[in-house]
């Protein structure tokens, strides 16, 4: 990430009046430069890339051979029983030979860990992701919740203030008063728990994202639109993506390698060397060739079973990985349909709560209605208030979650060919 590219960003998301952003579609989001930068940085995309390295140092030993040249020196003296002493010296340089076909096998092997790593480290990154969306939307729908809180004290507030005028001046019975105070003190506790729910979503945010600034406003949600492209095409697009998937697949094959490998080593590795020796006092010499043959025996055996009992596992488990990917990815993409009906729904019955709610207030402004249904009629209206924007909220994350899955938003331009 270029820092003037971040900076730029930075600038226009903190200056920007309604958080506007290139996107209108995601002008609620943070700039997608500081939200890649953020998840490049989160502790478990970080341990990810550590593991990716960690990988790609065990491709090179594997490719270089677990075996070694080995030397070894001797020195001693011999001593001849009515005759002379001699120092003599014996050295040997070996090393062992891996069979044909190990070599081939353990860069594959090496070749498929470093696969296997890079595809979690890609779906570490797509789980920061997922877990940035669900944070930032958390504090969205707790915002706008503070918002409708705020809004109907501001209203109680006021309708007891009038009524409290009124019964000075005897037009209102001290009881309408008594009414209007609890109705004020109960929205008031609703905003002190709306409020420490949107604390509570900033230091989450601010904790796990620290480099994505939060402004001192949140922005407003737009109103979701209905997806018209196919409920299949999503699905595909997730399950061909899916990170997930590909790491249990490699894995699998990568178990498959080592099973072959550790059938391989049934038959051990021979050892080629060079044996050099100088006895008495170098009157004898010698260069010689030493060639060491282990035997497998049950140990090698034991291995090799279970090394294709582990490649059967993995098989089963990237099967396993797949049917899963592909049950979240139909729940996802029909709880984005059921969230858009949920909310047109929601929205439609505000509208109609308004409505009833004005025509209250108007019976109550020509005294046709009373305290009591005032009250409950904006209640009624409040809960309606904060069920839409929660269904809002709930509507929009359910279909940025089809494209955070789908890799088509907070992801690198290769995550689409995964």
């Amino acid at each position: 990430m270029k820092p003037l590219r971040l900076t730029l960003a930075l600038a226009a998301w903190l200056a920007a009046p309604g958080l506007a952003l290139a996107a209108p579609d995601a002008a609620y989001l943070p700039p997608e430069p500081l939200v890649l930068q953020a998840i490049a940085v989160h502790p478990d995309v970080q341990a990810a890339a550590a593991r990716a390295s960690r990988a790609e140092a065990e491709a090179r030993g594997l490719a270089a051979g677990p075996h070694e040249p080995t030397l070894s020196l001797m020195s001693q003296q011999r001593r001849v029983q009515g005759g002379l002493d001699y120092r003599e010296y014996e050295a040997q340089l070996s090393r062992g030979v891996r069979l044909p076909g190990k070599a081939r096998l353990d860069r594959e092997i090496g070749r498929l860990g470093r696969e296997v790593a890079g595809l979690q480290l890609a779906d570490a990154e797509h789980q920061a992701a997922r877990l940035l969306l669900a944070q930032w939307m958390e504090w969205l729908r707790a915002e706008a919740g503070v918002a409708q809180a705020q809004a109907q004290l501001a209203l109680v507030q006021r309708d007891r203030d009038a009524i409290a005028r009124r019964v000075a001046a005897g037009d209102a019975a001290r009881r309408d008063l008594d009414s209007a105070q609890a109705a004020a003190a109960q929205v008031r506790a609703q905003a002190t728990a709306a409020a420490a729910r949107c604390e509570a979503a900033r230091i989450a945010l601010r904790t796990t994202f620290p480099s994505i600034p939060l402004p001192e406003r949140a922005p407003a949600l737009p109103e979701p639109v209905a997806d018209d492209t196919g409920a299949q095409r999503h699905i595909d697009h997730i399950v061909s993506r899916s990170h997930e998937i590909g790491a249990a697949e490699r894995e699998a094959e990568r178990l498959q390698r080592a099973a072959l490998r550790a059938r391989a080593e049934r038959r051990p590795d021979p050892s080629v060397g060079l044996r050099w020796l100088d006895e008495r006092g170098g009157e004898e010499r010698s260069l010689g060739v030493v060639v060491s043959i282990p035997f497998g025996g049950a140990l090698r055996s034991a291995n090799a079973d279970a090394q294709r009992a582990s490649a059967a596992a993995g098989s089963a488990v990237a099967e396993g990985m797949r049917r899963l990917i592909q049950r979240e990815a139909e729940q996802t993409v029909r709880q984005a349909d059921a969230a858009w009906r949920l909310w047109r729904d929601s929205w439609q019955a505000l509208e109609a709560v308004r409505a009833s709610t004005g025509k209250v207030r108007r019976a109550y402004a020509l005294g046709e209605a009373g305290i009591a249904e005032l009250i409950a009629a904006q209640r009624q209206e409040q809960d309606s208030a904060l069920a839409e924007a929660e269904a809002r909220a709930n509507a929009l994350e359910a279909a940025l979650l089809i494209r955070v899955d789908a890799h088509e938003l907070w992801h690198d331009a290769g995550d689409n060919d995964a």
